[in-house]
């Protein structure tokens, strides 16, 4: 009795699977509900609606929280104060504006930091001698606020070896929370070359690992990142494949060289998390499961995976970047909900520039909010046994399973890299999806759709570019491994170079704004303002994505001879006629040979109607990139 009163749904009528698909095809005009399932770009399906027959799961196979095989987290009860590690990077070039910064960011919540290292200071701090590191990490306790490092261009063997001599001079070296993040592989990724060989570079790793591992036994050494082919634009399956490969080329390399076993407990392993959320958190779960398997694999003992989520940069936008912020809280909520250990956010105006203080503090309190007020934290494994993401990270694991042993029968991470056959791979997707976004089946809000021509810029800082230097010390190396490091011919690959989704669109609006006189095309309406609203709003955001303004007539024109006075007026040398499918049969043809005779060098048409004296048809599915380029060919925009 008490259930039935307590039950929200009691007083309506039982809904049915059934019933739903008979609405769905109604709705769908007879279609079936598989028609709304969308497709990732690894093929992997996402369907309208998901039951519990989609993961079926008698004894949940998937286990608990904090338990072996650990495919639901480390941890059944999540830290009250910090349930993960509020990370913040920093990328200042100059060690003294980082430490200034460091030590501000830490005063406001940031739970650890992450130094971008660049001996170049062209993409990250400048650190090449002990005394970098004395003054970017002045004050810092890092037995209380942990240190991590990110390799831009090198491996991170002789960085995370002059580290370690810093932390010689902290009080309690063994108690420092440092994470070393070594990853020849990453390197290679990342930049094309690896510095001495492929075995060399192992060579001093493994010897690394055994010194730095025995001098600091709470840090961490490795990182395995695979965040950089989803940047150059892989796919989820590619950058799961590519993470398990990673590690597991890594393993190989390291066998009998150091005891694997202690290793998985001294490593974590990096991905980036876009703002689709629903995939972000499946693939974090994912991750974990195709981690339990190598393991098993590798006759290991099950370990929980340390997983750090970074939001994308490339689904940043130069343009109407505060939206930006937007994007960033979806992937920051995919990391909290998907149970990542560590997650950094990136600042929201990084794509224009160096973020200054507002872009951090924005980044920093994301987290927080998402924290402390939203308490993401506060269950353990929120989304455990849900069925659309438990089937989704299912599904997911399994395209990035077959990825993996695509690798592996290439010769492993390594050789397939050396080669260029997973680079090719990654293009593949990176092209596909480019295809898309052309055509605005993957919108980019801002920047494809609904463009703001008259948007607020955001802030960045501003820096004196830094001088050059011959590279990193190697007192680390020195001071840490006693013998002798082999070295050989520098390894080479392409690297997986980073893109941004919206960078052609945003090209595009440089090159208007660059222009002498702002573009501007002429909007020519047919018929009364109900009428052609629609696509005259359709023509306006379309050409706003190129940076191109709109003109139109005062009011309404009544034929084609105020339409072509009205076209003369507005000083355009481009018109879009806009009306419907009636008023085109109609009047289209009278109003385009009206448009030419006042001096329309090109006149366009919203929708698909082919009409005489049309050059070109924009219309939704069309390829914008395309039209855009045509449409500044015609106004001269350079």
């Amino acid at each position: 009795m008490a259930d039935d009163i307590l039950s929200l749904s009691s007083g309506f009528p039982e809904a049915t699977e059934a019933a739903w698909l008979r609405e769905v095809e109604k709705a769908l005009k007879g279609k079936g509900a598989d028609t709304l399932t969308r497709r990732t770009a690894d093929g992997v399906g996402i369907r309208a609606l998901y039951r519990e027959t989609d993961f079926a799961a008698a004894a949940d196979p998937l286990g608990v929280p904090g338990e072996a095989p650990f495919l639901r987290g480390a941890t059944a009860a999540p830290d009250k104060w910090l349930p993960w590690d509020i990370r913040q990077a920093f990328t200042h070039p100059s060690a003294a504006q980082t430490n200034a910064e460091i030590l501000r960011d830490l005063e406001r919540g940031v739970a650890s930091v992450e130094l971008a290292l660049d001996c170049t200071g062209q993409s990250g701090v400048q650190i090449t001698a002990l005394e970098d590191f004395r003054t970017a990490l002045a004050g810092v306790r890092a037995d209380i606020a942990g240190i991590a490092l990110s390799h831009e261009n090198a491996s991170g063997v002789t960085a995370s070896a002059l580290l370690g001599l810093w932390a010689t001079e902290q009080d309690n070296p063994g108690a420092l929370k440092i994470d070393f993040n070594m990853d020849p592989l990453g390197a290679l990724v990342r930049m094309g070359r690896l510095s001495g060989g492929l075995n060399a570079a192992f060579e001093r790793l493994a010897a690394a690992v055994n010194a730095l591992g025995e001098a600091f036994p709470a840090a961490g050494l490795i990182r395995i990142d695979a965040s950089a082919v989803h940047e150059a634009g892989g796919s989820e399956a590619q950058e799961l494949g590519a993470l398990m490969a990673s590690a597991m080329d890594t393993f190989r390399q390291l066998n009998g060289k150091t005891s694997l076993e202690t290793l998985t407990g001294r490593m974590s392993f990096a991905l980036a998390l876009d703002a689709n959320y629903g995939v972000g958190i499946a693939k974090l779960r994912a991750a974990r499961r195709l981690w339990a398997r190598c393991l098993e694999i590798l006759d290991i003992a099950p370990a929980p995976m340390r997983l750090q989520a970074i939001t994308s940069a490339r689904m940043l936008t130069k343009y109407d970047p505060w939206t930006n912020m937007l994007r960033n809280t979806a992937a920051a909520f995919a990391g909290a909900v998907g149970g990542a250990d560590i997650l950094t956010v990136r600042a929201f105006n990084e794509a224009l520039g160096l973020p200054e203080e507002l872009g951090r503090r924005i980044a920093r309190n994301t987290q927080i909010i998402a924290m402390e007020e939203s308490q993401l934290g506060r269950v353990a494994d929120p989304t455990g046994g849900a069925w659309f993401t438990e089937t989704l990270a299912d599904d997911l694991a399994k395209a990035a399973w077959a990825e993996f042993q695509t690798i592996e029968s290439e010769g492993g991470y390594a050789a397939s890299l050396l080669s260029g056959t997973f680079q090719k791979r990654v293009a593949a997707v990176r092209e596909a999806r480019a295809k898309d976004i052309a055509r605005r089946k993957i919108p980019l809000t801002g920047v494809s759709e609904y463009p703001l021509l008259d948007e607020i810029a955001a802030p960045v800082a501003e820096i004196d570019p830094p001088a050059p230097r011959s590279g990193v010390s190697d007192a680390g190396l020195r001071h840490f491994v006693k013998t002798a490091l082999p070295s050989g011919a520098d390894a080479a690959a392409e690297p997986l170079t980073p893109i941004r989704l919206a960078a052609e669109f945003e090209a595009l609006r440089d090159a208007a704004a660059r222009a002498p006189k702002p573009p501007a095309a002429f909007i020519a309406t047919l018929g009364a303002l109900a009428e052609f609203t629609p696509r005259a709003d359709f023509a306006r955001n379309l050409l706003a994505a190129g940076g191109i303004a709109a003109k139109e007539a005062p009011v309404p024109p009544r034929d084609a001879a105020e339409l072509a006075a009205a076209f003369k007026a507005s000083g355009c040398r481009l018109a879009v006629i806009c009306g419907t499918d009636k008023a085109y049969e109609a009047g289209a043809a009278d109003a385009a040979e009206a448009l030419k005779k006042a001096g329309a060098q090109a006149v366009w048409l919203a929708g698909k109607a082919e009409t005489p004296g049309v050059d070109t048809n924009i219309f939704a599915g069309c390829d914008v990139l395309h039209a855009l380029r045509l449409a500044h060919a015609e106004l001269g925009v350079g």
